[in-house]
């Protein structure tokens, strides 16, 4: 996948502020902290899309980023840190859910976890909400160049096993910092986006009528 063209188009709290649901989209979530940011960026290409470095806790909208004048790349609250009140939490809670319920142009969601720890039970909660709505999931696990490759696999099973996933294998790798998983990520979106295309897409073999008319000539 080529990025060609990223535009940032709204911060939003509420539907009424969604961009128009005609476009295909894939969402970002993870905690606070767990690099988010950096990887929208890296994935992007473009160096301040996004914005790291950052208080935790301090982004509290939906970000939409239109790429390519094809699809929405949103960014979610990060979820998780624990320097905000339970109020502060129950808001975002709310926002992120009726996201979920209003976008029917959803198609995945790129869940993220930090390859260097268990996955928390925020993580855990998350996970199980895309599972109970059949929204399909893409898992990375972030900041990669932390660890060595052996030490990553290690920490791939843990994450796999924590969250109920077959095979750790599924689950991608990812730095910001030196490209790991990068590639990777873009193909499993590349093709996410191919097979929801292909969908919508008219049949080329013509409907029943149409074969009809052609077995008449």
């Amino acid at each position: 996948m080529i990025i060609r063209k990223v535009e940032y188009i709204i911060s939003a709290v509420k539907p009424e502020q969604y961009p128009p649901g005609v476009s295909m989209e894939l969402a970002v979530a993870g905690r606070s902290n767990v690099g988010k940011s950096s990887l929208i960026n890296k994935f992007l290409n473009r160096k301040n899309m996004a914005r790291v470095g950052q208080t935790p806790g301090k982004t509290q909208a939906i970000n939409f980023f239109h790429i390519n004048d094809e699809w929405y790349l949103v960014d979610l609250p990060g979820y998780g840190y624990a320097k905000v009140s339970l109020e502060v939490k129950a808001r975002w809670g709310r926002m992120m859910q009726t996201y979920f319920q209003k976008r029917g142009n959803l198609l995945g969601v790129i869940q993220l976890v930090d390859i260097r720890h268990k996955p928390t039970e925020d993580d855990k909660t998350m996970v199980k909400m895309l599972r109970d709505r059949g929204i399909p999931m893409l898992l990375v696990a972030t900041k990669a160049d932390k660890l060595s490759r052996s030490r990553q696999i290690v920490q791939l099973k843990i994450i796999a096993e924590t969250l109920g996933v077959e095979d750790w294998k599924q689950i991608i790798p990812f730095s910001a910092v030196d490209g790991t998983g990068n590639r990777e990520l873009h193909e499993e979106v590349d093709q996410l986006l191919q097979n929801a295309a292909e969908a919508v897409m008219p049949s080329e073999a013509g409907t029943p009528a149409e074969h009809d008319d052609k077995k008449e000539k």
